[in-house]
């Protein structure tokens, strides 16, 4: 399979993008060592426009990896999107809305990096996410990948990743993830 990773941290001072850079490292690794094809992207590193669009028309999935920002992704992983995903590529316009999808041999996966800790999600007494998934808070992201007619692979996500960081836990999970929804191609 060809798959693209992407790394879409954006340094910021109190967060410097060891641990998204460690889980990308450790994604390619274990992708490479399976005998898959590997392309990569580290957004802050700069980028080809162009060679980003070859990349993807190159890839069979795409993987994401980036923190959560703002109940998003960093603004530099989404000016990436918003310059790569060009019409006529990606996506044409249709009659109806959403069925202009033009990647619909393609599936896409997040691995996401989260401040908040696990319990707070799917807790319906919870007063700040009311019962919300964590792919729910990063639906807009789905929704646009949707588009794109992309399939989702089931999402990876890191939690209480500032105060209760535990990288070997994550590591670990990662590798189950991956051989998973990825190698053994499942998507969700």
């Amino acid at each position: 399979m060809n798959i693209l990773v992407i790394n879409g941290h954006k340094y910021y001072p109190f967060s410097e993008g060891r641990l998204n850079r460690t889980l990308f490292n450790e994604i390619v690794r274990i992708l490479e060592e399976n005998g898959q094809n590997i392309r990569t992207t580290i957004i802050e590193n700069g980028y080809d426009i162009g060679e980003e669009v070859e990349k993807f028309k190159w890839a069979d999935m795409i993987i994401f990896q980036s923190p959560v920002n703002w109940f998003s992704v960093p603004w530099l992983l989404k000016k990436y999107i918003d310059e790569v995903y060009q019409h006529g590529i990606f996506y044409t316009g249709s009659e109806k809305y959403g069925d202009g999808g033009l990647f619909k041999e393609k599936k896409y996966m997040f691995s996401m990096t989260c401040n908040a800790s696990e319990d707070v999600f799917y807790d319906i007494s919870s007063p700040f996410f009311e019962g919300k998934s964590p792919d729910d808070i990063i639906i807009a992201l789905h929704k646009l990948h949707q588009y794109c007619a992309m399939k989702p692979v089931r999402s990876f996500f890191c939690f209480d990743v500032i105060h209760n960081p535990d990288v070997g836990k994550y590591l670990k999970a990662l590798k189950n993830h991956l051989h998973t929804y990825v190698l053994n191609d499942r998507l969700a």
